[in-house]
């Protein structure tokens, strides 16, 4: 057995992505690319020569496998060894049996995490382990972390969202950017977060020399944006890259934005394209030189919540504001996949997983996610979702275009009276299709006496039509559109009744 007491070699260790630190100090803090590394071992309930021995095979960990892990691993063992009575001189298989009891279900998967650092700790050989305990880990049969429960369960916290409180977040989103009540960058983040559904330290990598623009003979601009991976075994997080092609009204956003940086932090770089793309001034800690400037992941996924969460959107499931957590965008992400008849792979590349060993929760999940809506259903949900946008108004003579012909809504596909239904608030070109889009916009007035009904059915028809075609993705496009016509269906009904009863 090595004894990490008696351990010489250099006095400084490097991480696998290049990060100098002290193996023998009590606390370990360094920043290893977008993650911050702080290990306290003082704070570990063990004996002097157990904790040396952690440090030796932690050490291992640094060197050779990435930070989360690291930072990971440490946690399992910390909270194991706080769990015990006294401070520990050899983990034994009695305390793992009591620890192992202790845990509650939804925090199985430590134990198994646990396991595989002790088995670890012997194959370096350093003392701490005894036999036995080695022996119970080996026998074991240990549960893992139950991934897939929140996506089966479609847990309205941590499961995916559904496309109606996708398309309510994002209707926020354009509006607060639009008031100023969020900035650019925090909306482009929130944006990356929710349309391509990857990890906070796959965003915390990015430089502004990964997005490409890409024209065509034509004179069509495609925005590629090349995504570093993450996760990868002995792999740093820029050596390698997924490509992924954004929507043009976010890539030619994204795209100013990067310029815009390029100009203002390009002078302290030797090439101007290693700008971050989500650059922090105020640098607490060292990076390595490659992630100067660069934000850590977890800096960015309290962006996204804070961005968000101020945005106070509610959800229709719950009636409560909803939970916004980056987890959730990957979730969604995965089940829109497996409901627009994607196969694992499909959905492992979407997610950047090497493998498909957990992706097939998704499309375990599909059957329980597209649900029937009808106008009973509709008019129920309409006031929790809070969908509608705009103000309902008596007649034209409220609208504030009232003497603006052009800024009526009519259809008469919808209505062949060409009957408005309201009346557009909004000066200016407006590129979405009317009157579908005008219920859940801000700038919509619908008139009282407009055929809001009409409206309704012809939205619940369609939806119907899609679902008898097995178009399920398509039949849900519309879900939230539909909240927001039942939501004007019932003001015009409860303002009716007011003045029933108003006028005996």
């Amino acid at each position: 057995m090595n004894n990490a007491l008696a351990l010489s070699g250099r006095a400084m260790a490097r991480s696998r992505d290049g990060s100098i630190f002290d193996p023998e100090a009590d606390v370990w803090s360094y920043r290893d690319n977008s993650v911050i590394v702080r290990l306290d071992f003082s704070a570990l309930r063990a004996e002097l020569s157990l904790r040396q021995c952690a440090k030796a095979v932690l050490r291992w960990y640094a060197e050779n496998k990435s930070a989360p892990h690291l930072v990971n691993l440490f946690e399992r063992l910390e909270h194991f060894l706080n769990a015990q009575e006294y401070p520990v001189r050899q983990i034994e298989s009695a305390m793992l049996l009591s620890y192992r009891a202790l845990l509650p279900k939804s925090r199985a998967w430590y134990f198994g995490t646990l396991g595989g650092l002790i088995l670890k700790w012997r194959a370096l050989g350093y003392e701490g382990i005894a036999d036995d305990a080695a022996s119970l880990i080996k026998s074991s049969r240990v549960a893992g972390n139950l991934k897939g429960e929140a996506v089966l369960t479609l847990d309205a916290k941590l499961g995916p969202l559904t496309d109606i409180e996708s398309q309510a977040i994002a209707s926020a989103l354009e509006a607060a950017l639009e008031s100023g009540s969020v900035s650019e960058g925090d909306y482009l983040l929130a944006q990356l977060f929710m349309l391509l559904g990857q990890r906070a330290v796959q965003y915390a990598a990015l430089k502004v020399r990964d997005l490409q623009l890409i024209k065509s003979a034509d004179g069509m601009c495609a925005y590629l944006l090349r995504i570093p991976r993450a996760k990868q075994q002995n792999q740093s997080s820029r050596e390698a890259f997924r490509d992924r092609l954004l929507i043009p009204r976010v890539g030619e956003r994204l795209y100013r934005h990067c310029r815009r940086l390029q100009d203002r932090f390009g002078d302290q770089f030797p090439d101007a394209g290693d700008v971050p793309m989500f650059p922090t001034t105020n640098v607490r800690k060292q990076a390595p030189p490659a992630f100067r400037l660069h934000r850590t992941s977890d800096s960015l996924a309290k962006t996204l919540g804070r961005t968000l969460r101020k945005l106070n959107v509610i959800s229709e499931r719950t009636g409560a504001r909803i939970h916004i957590a980056p987890l959730r965008f990957r979730r969604t992400l995965g089940t829109r996949a497996a409901i627009e008849g994607h196969g694992e792979l499909v959905i492992a590349e979407l997610l950047d997983h090497s493998d498909t060993q957990n992706v097939g929760v998704y499309t375990q999940a599909v059957p329980q996610i597209i649900e029937r809506i009808d106008r009973a259903v509709a008019m129920h949900l309409a006031p929790l979702a809070q969908a509608f946008a705009g103000v309902l108004i008596e007649d034209e003579s409220q609208a504030s275009r009232k003497d603006d012909p052009t800024s009526r809504i009519c259809d008469p596909y919808i209505d062949p009276t060409m009957r408005p239904m309201g009346s557009c608030g909004r000066h200016g070109f407006c590129d979405l299709l009317a009157p579908v889009a005008c219920y859940t916009c801000r700038s919509f007035q619908p008139w009282r006496d407009g055929p809001h009904e009409a409206v309704l059915q012809y939205l619940l028809n369609e939806r119907e039509r899609f679902v008898g075609q097995s178009d399920v993705r398509i039949a849900s496009i519309n879900d939230r559109t539909i909240l927001a016509v039942a939501e004007v269906v019932r003001l015009c009904a409860e303002r009716q009744a007011d003045e029933s009863v108003t006028n005996g």
